[in-house]
């Protein structure tokens, strides 16, 4: 893999060279000591978590204790000054070391958020007011979803290559399973009849679009502005025989146009911000029949809250996962009325469970696309992510809807887990 194809996200392989071989050769002084304490008594006192300076010997832990080891001095001043963004390009270039579980270490992380002020939390407010154009939103997207198809599909399921949150119908689905289970959740939800037409707004690699068409007869018209996914959901419908039936727009969601029976959104609200909020209602009141229905799927938050800031740098630029309450300025503004709103938070949690299992197993093919500082980043991303649906601090929300007014919507949700 060319090293330009790494330079986006931001982890110059160099930093790790510089940790393995250079390293810190003055010894730790009386302060460096008394900041290593500083930045684990952040963690609580029952986290067994010890920081460890470049001087000292790299020792495996016992007991489920934990053991971060940080290589040199700029590294624990950079832990000191933000530690939300620092710890994950230290962690990427090698610069910091975690020996023991990295979920159990990445969960005292989240618990202690909450009561420690950052940076990250000062820019909350700005972050929500966020209204991303449509060449910033291009280049937000580039950033994650074009680095490679090949690379998703290491680690994504095999079938459809669902890239959003799977749904366990029974704990021990594969992902295979739990994302076709997912894909039926909500096509029932929508309660799509053959012969109908659909608007998807973000399609990934096309495999829901597809999904729908294949299973229950409909026409769809799908948006996406990523060109990678775009040329590789065409190619899929055609071999499948089905690009009469389904067809792929390489265009922002503001460009859509026509009226359909159904609109569906899943995992594409979190690249919106929230400035746009009102306007994507808008765009949906519009889009939808007089008896028509939509729902968004997005990861979201109890309480506002930016992502992650090193998440936002280095993995998803301009995410910002919503509350309930802001996602009613889709609604509320635009004559939509919400029929059901469901959280499958954990569902999330074991879906990165399986996508991380299933990187770590291909790990060695990931690592010569890219390099070590890759594989780094994106393991502390997916099992960060893990932690952060486990503790609660992020949330996953679908929201069915329909027009206020409108009355033949089910008396029951029977019709969700039919042939359950």
């Amino acid at each position: 893999m060319n090293r330009s194809r790494l330079e986006p996200l931001g982890v110059p392989g160099s930093d790790y060279r510089y940790a393995r071989d250079a390293g810190e050769s003055r010894q730790p002084g009386a302060l460096d000591r008394w900041l290593a304490r500083q930045i684990t008594a952040k963690l609580g006192d029952a986290a067994p978590v010890r920081l460890a300076l470049w001087d000292e010997p790299d020792v495996t832990p016992r007991d489920g204790s934990i053991v971060v080891r940080v290589l040199d001095r700029k590294a624990l001043w950079q832990l000191v000054v933000n530690p939300e963004l620092h710890f994950g390009d230290l962690y990427s270039a090698g610069r910091l070391e975690v020996r023991g579980d990295l979920l159990t270490l990445l969960g005292y992380a989240y618990n202690s958020l909450d009561e420690q002020p950052s940076l990250s939390r000062w820019l909350a407010h700005a972050r929500r007011l966020a209204a991303p154009d449509l060449s910033e939103s291009k280049r937000n997207i580039h950033h994650h979803y074009d680095i490679g198809n090949d690379f998703y599909k290491l680690w994504l399921d095999r079938e459809a290559l669902q890239y959003t949150c799977a749904y366990y119908a029974s704990p021990d689905m594969t992902i295979e399973q739990a994302q076709q289970a997912k894909m039926h959740h909500v096509a029932r939800k929508l309660r799509l009849q053959p012969g109908e037409r659909v608007v998807e707004a973000g399609s990934g690699w096309g495999g829901f679009a597809i999904f729908m068409a294949q299973n229950y007869g409909v026409q769809v018209r799908s948006f996406n502005i990523s060109h990678e996914q775009v040329v590789y959901a065409r190619d899929w419908a055609k071999r499948l025989g089905l690009d009469g039936r389904v067809e792929f727009v390489e265009d922002d969601y503001r460009n859509l146009t026509g009226q359909y029976d159904a609109f569906v959104s899943i995992g594409m609200l979190e690249h919106v911000g929230a400035g746009n909020y009102r306007q994507l209602g808008a765009l949906m009141s519009r889009a939808i029949k007089k008896d028509g229905r939509g729902l968004v799927h997005s990861i979201g938050r109890d309480k506002p809250a930016p992502l992650n800031p090193w998440i936002d740098k280095r993995i998803f630029p301009g995410a910002y996962p919503p509350t309930l309450r802001e996602m009613m300025e889709l609604f509320e503004p635009n004559g939509l009325s919400v029929l059901d709103v469901e959280n499958i938070r954990l569902h999330y949690a074991k879906t990165l469970e399986h996508w991380l299992e299933r990187f770590e197993q291909n790990v060695d093919a990931v690592r010569a696309m890219f390099d070590e500082a890759f594989v780094r980043a994106w393991r502390l991303y997916l099992t960060g992510s893990i932690a952060a649906f486990i503790h609660g601090k992020l949330q996953l929300f679908q929201v069915l809807f329909a027009r206020s007014a409108e009355n033949s919507i089910p008396w029951t949700r029977a019709h969700v887990y039919e042939g359950r």
